[in-house]
């Protein structure tokens, strides 16, 4: 990998984080098809190269919400909880069962891009008068399970999935924001250790790229602080617009192609 391609990742890093921040999305599940189609990263280790750019991106991010008082709490306990079992579960599933990416753009394709126009479409109506209560949190966590299974299967951060279903629920983005993220780089480091284990172990590209995840990693870092930074500046509605859109943009990208 030579400087240049470290360059591409870096700002790619640096602009998907700085949209994707506000909202709890770690911007890996964007980073994905870029690493495939341009920067050229072989499968599985297109997994671990995604988890290791969300452990060094994540504390940009994380870091603003600290000092802004809002990292912390129930919320960000259950998800932890919930994701980190299914991150190693997904690991030891992506290494020995090998999900082909089709599969994995398909799943992606069927959960957002109805999550996203749904989640558009209630932004977008009057509320109505009994709201949704938010999930409890048994469901709450068995929902986090279930995504850190599928982030340590594809290296995706948990907030595009956990993020439009909790928010179409009632939660506040401004709840869900830095509880995803938390989640995201905590189990993003235990997905990433099992990888490096695993390579240990297992034949073929296992282990991450780690030029690259380190410069998408350093893009992110900064894109996430911005990004946090960013968010009491925008108002719920426009909030739940940007993850709608990223949801639906990013479920709309994968359906076509799977189609194509």
């Amino acid at each position: 990998m030579d400087w240049s391609m470290g360059l591409l990742g870096f700002a790619a890093g640096l602009l998907i984080s700085v949209a994707t921040a506000p909202v709890g999305v770690s911007g890996a599940v964007f980073l994905l098809p870029v690493q495939f189609s341009v920067l050229g990263v072989p499968s599985p280790a297109v997994t671990p190269t995604n988890l290791l750019y969300n452990v060094v991106a994540g504390p940009g991010a994380l870091l603003r919400y600290w000092r802004a008082g809002r990292l912390g709490g129930p919320l960000t306990r259950l998800l932890i909880t919930g994701t980190l079992p299914g991150v190693v579960l997904g690991a030891l599933i992506r290494v020995f069962a090998v999900p082909g990416p089709r599969v994995f753009r398909l799943l992606v394709a069927v959960l957002l891009l109805p999550l996203g126009v749904w989640l558009g479409l209630r932004t977008v109506r009057p509320a109505p008068a009994h709201a949704p209560r938010p999930l409890s949190p048994r469901t709450t966590k068995v929902l986090a399970l279930a995504v850190g299974v599928v982030g340590g299967i594809y290296g995706i951060g948990g907030g595009s999935l956990l993020g439009p279903i909790l928010v179409g629920r009632g939660t506040p983005v401004v709840a869900v924001a830095p509880a995803a993220l938390a989640a995201t780089f905590v189990t993003s480091v235990v997905g990433a250790a099992a990888y490096a284990l695993l390579s240990l172990t297992a034949t073929g590209d296992v282990a991450p790229d780690w030029f690259l995840g380190l410069s998408c990693g350093a893009g992110g870092l900064l894109g996430g602080y911005l990004g946090a930074r960013l968010q009491p500046r925008l108002p719920e509605t426009a909030l739940r617009f940007l993850l709608a859109a990223l949801a639906t943009g990013v479920g709309a990208l994968y359906a076509v192609q799977v189609l194509g």
